[in-house]
This record gives structure tokens, C-alpha cells and sequence, in this order.
């Protein structure tokens, strides 16, 4: 299936959930996160502000926060993407695209930062290939030469299929992911 087609139909089905349903999921897929043992290493992860249906990550936050590791969120500008420290939750603002990102005071990080990134996606595979939105910020921001950061796929399981997608040469596979019912660990 083409990759038009294929976010198009998981964007409206990721929309369609219900809140308790979204909810229920999200708490699932963070729970099994936090249970991961690169996430109990991590000094510093970099997690996302969830749009449009996208999995929570509000439980990751509050953990980092409580275990005392630092936490960054990504923030776009222009055609690129960094990203920048929270120290709380209320210092998030309205974005690009929308999203809540942190303001733009203190240092912007690269890829070679963070021990952990947790990217969003409309669809991954049992490879770890990851469909995004087609904007590529993503892709770029991963692309870091210093990176080392464990890359990890958080979705619905709906969103992880069997069925191989479209992966192009600049295309960064993700390590695991990890859904509300399974971990999947990509061998390599």
C-alpha cells in the first residue's frame, strides 16, 4: 500500500478513538515503557507532546521527573528540529503545527544528548521502520552522527503491522517498539 494511503487510513482510525479508549491504550504502552531497562539507564530521554490521538507520554514524564532524569521535547524551527529541556509541564507552549514544545530559553539539543528518544509515528513494522507525517523532522533530527540514544517506536498496537512499509535509504529504523499490548524488540 502506498505510504498516501496508508497514513491517511491509520490517521482516521487513530482519530477515531474514543477517550477512554485512547486513554486505556496509552496507559498500557507507557506502563510498558517505564518497565524497559534502557529506560530505567536513561539519565536523559527525549519524549513528544501528543497530537491528534498520538500516545500519551504524560506518565513517562511524571516518572523521569520523580526518578530525577532530564527530560527534553522536540521543538521545530523552520525546517529542522532540536530539542529543548522541561522542567515542567507548564512551561510547554502551543507550536508548530499546534503542538506544545517547550520555549525557546536555554540550550537546543542534538541527537547525541539524550540516552533515550521516544518517537511518535502513524505506523511502524516488525522491522522498525516508522511512517511519519512526511515532514521529515524526524528523520533529519535522527540522522545525528554523535547518536547513540536507544530509539524507541511508542504507538497504539493497531499501529504496528506485519505488513513491511515503504522504507527509503535515509529512513532510521527504530530499536523497539512498544504498544499498549507487546514489546517488540527488532533484531539487528
Amino acid at each position: 500500500m502506498p505510504k498516501r494511503s496508508l497514513r491517511s487510513q491509520l490517521l482516521a482510525q487513530r482519530r477515531a478513538l474514543s477517550h477512554d479508549a485512547w486513554s486505556a491504550s496509552s496507559r498500557a504502552a507507557q506502563l510498558n515503557l517505564l518497565s524497559l531497562d534502557e529506560y530505567a539507564r536513561a539519565e536523559c530521554i527525549a519524549l513528544y507532546a501528543p497530537a491528534h490521538n498520538e500516545t500519551d507520554t504524560s506518565l513517562i514524564l511524571a516518572a523521569a521527573f520523580k526518578s530525577g532524569k532530564r527530560v527534553l521535547y522536540p521543538a521545530v524551527c523552520g525546517h529542522h528540529m532540536v530539542f529543548r529541556p522541561v522542567e515542567r509541564v507548564e512551561s510547554l507552549r502551543e507550536g508548530a503545527f499546534g503542538i506544545l514544545e517547550p520555549c525557546p530559553t536555554g540550550v537546543d539539543h542534538q541527537a547525541d544528548e539524550p540516552d533515550l528518544i521516544v518517537v511518535p509515528g502513524v505506523a511502524f513494522d516488525l522491522a522498525g521502520h516508522r511512517l511519519g507525517y512526511g515532514k521529515g523532522f524526524y528523520d533529519r533530527f535522527l540522522h545525528h552522527p554523535g547518536r547513540t540514544a536507544h530509539l524507541i517506536g511508542l504507538c497504539h498496537d493497531f499501529q504496528l503491522t506485519g505488513v513491511p512499509l515503504p522504507a527509503d535509504p535515509h529512513d532510521i529504523p527504530m530499536e523497539m517498539i512498544v504498544t499498549d499490548a507487546r514489546i517488540v524488540r527488532v533484531p539487528r
